[in-house]
């Protein structure tokens, strides 16, 4: 038998680490950014930015996982616009990843 599951003989698999809440692509760093030069903030609450808005959901209390927030981010919904046009696939994934890892912590 091999060690490791499901790899290939004489590989070891490679180790990638993700707060609980994540999943998916993107830099949570840069999505730090995107969060606040798109105005995320004025709209949403999440302490980790340092926002406080107060039109759409509170992040924190939602917790929202990547992919939801990557689907409401693109496509928009319940009165938030739709950023598809507006950022790019690595934007988007980017701060899908930034609201998915810090919401709530």
């Amino acid at each position: 038998t091999r060690p490791y599951p499901n790899t290939v003989e004489g590989t070891t698999p490679s180790t990638t680490t993700t707060r609980a809440g994540g999943g998916g692509e993107g830099d949570a760093a840069a999505g730090k950014e995107v969060f606040a030069s798109s105005g995320c903030g004025s709209c949403h609450t999440l302490a980790d930015a340092g926002a406080s808005g107060q039109v759409g959901p509170n992040l924190d209390d939602l917790r929202p996982d990547f992919a939801t927030v990557r689907s409401q981010v693109e496509n928009g919904g319940g009165g938030m616009p739709a950023f598809g046009g507006d950022l790019s696939s690595d934007e988007i994934d980017a701060v899908a990843r930034f609201v998915s890892e810090n919401a709530g912590q």
